[in-house]
């Protein structure tokens, strides 16, 4: 007789047909349904996986037809789309930052499609297709891994990360000097951590963390000495300066300077949204008021959690 223990319920069985990979979690491996039921997972998991496949087939399929029937699909040019990729990618780095599990989803759909895009562009002119994207991808991931694919030892994410930077230098057509594979077209503050970061992966860094506020400080005071000195264009030099220095630090302590701003940007949206709703609802302006009444209703925002 079977136990309650080693039963598995229609339910738990219709589950496992539906989601393809998962397993019952109460499911004795010495069970009379073991055989049958790995079978059924084993057979479940590949149709996961075809699943996927026909549903990446289906978004070329649609590139295809829509570049051949559509007039705006069938005009745009790598230049023209190029301002629509950076829109759908900030709307994606917006969606990551908010966690919106949904628009996530969404926004990573937008992103796939231009990847799409730009491959069948390249499939029309010969030379590339999304075989050869996703192949280069494969190897470049496989060359850049060798401690998950071959026999070098990596135990941290920062080892990981000082293998991968030392191997592009490596590879065919990889980056020849460190700093090569910077992007000049990032955003400068984006650009200033990456800088950071590779410098950092060649040994070019302090030797101890704390040590950077010095340079800060002394960044600071430079500043200053240029702002009393009016001097706009060194001013702006040593402001310059002031902001690499305090990106260092931030990476230093493991903070992204990017989303760390990013995140006061939305915590000063909503606590000014909030003042200037509240002003509203009072039939006031905000030109009209003072700096003191202001401030009393955006600290009322900030004892909020605004």
């Amino acid at each position: 007789m079977v136990s309650e223990r080693t039963k598995v319920r229609a339910g738990e069985l219709g589950d496992l047909r539906r989601t393809a990979v998962e397993w019952p979690n109460n499911l004795d491996k010495n069970s009379i349904f073991w055989p049958n039921l790995l079978s059924l997972y084993v057979s479940n998991a590949r149709n996961a996986m075809d699943r996927r496949l026909v549903a990446l087939k289906r978004l070329l399929d649609v590139m295809d037809e829509l570049r051949v029937k559509c007039p705006w699909d069938r005009k745009q040019t790598n230049e023209s789309l190029r301002p629509n990729t950076i829109e759908e990618t900030y709307e994606l780095c917006d969606a990551l930052m908010k966690d919106d599990k949904k628009d996530i989803c969404k926004e990573l759909g937008d992103v796939l499609l231009h990847v799409a895009f730009y491959a069948k562009i390249g499939s029309e002119t010969g030379d590339f297709d999304i075989k050869d994207v996703c192949d280069r991808l494969c190897e470049k991931l496989i060359f850049r891994h060798p401690h998950v694919f071959g026999e070098v030892k990596a135990d941290t994410a920062e080892k990981v990360t000082e293998n991968w930077e030392q191997l592009k230098m490596k590879e065919k057509d990889g980056n020849k000097m460190v700093l090569s594979g910077v992007p000049s077209a990032l955003p400068s503050l984006i650009k200033a951590y990456r800088i950071q970061d590779k410098a950092r992966n060649v040994g070019f860094d302090w030797e101890e963390r704390s040590q950077v506020w010095s340079k800060v400080k002394e960044e600071i005071g430079e500043f200053e000495a240029e702002v009393e000195n009016m001097d706009k264009e060194k001013a702006e030099a040593e402001f310059g300066d002031v902001m690499f220095s305090l990106i260092n630090a931030a990476r230093l302590y493991k903070i992204n300077p990017d989303n760390a701003l990013e995140h006061t940007n939305q915590k000063f949206i909503r606590r000014f949204n909030y003042l200037e709703e509240h002003t509203i609802k009072q039939g006031k302006e905000l030109k009209n008021m003072t700096l003191e009444e202001m401030d009393a209703i955006w600290n009322e925002a900030k004892s909020k959690g605004l």
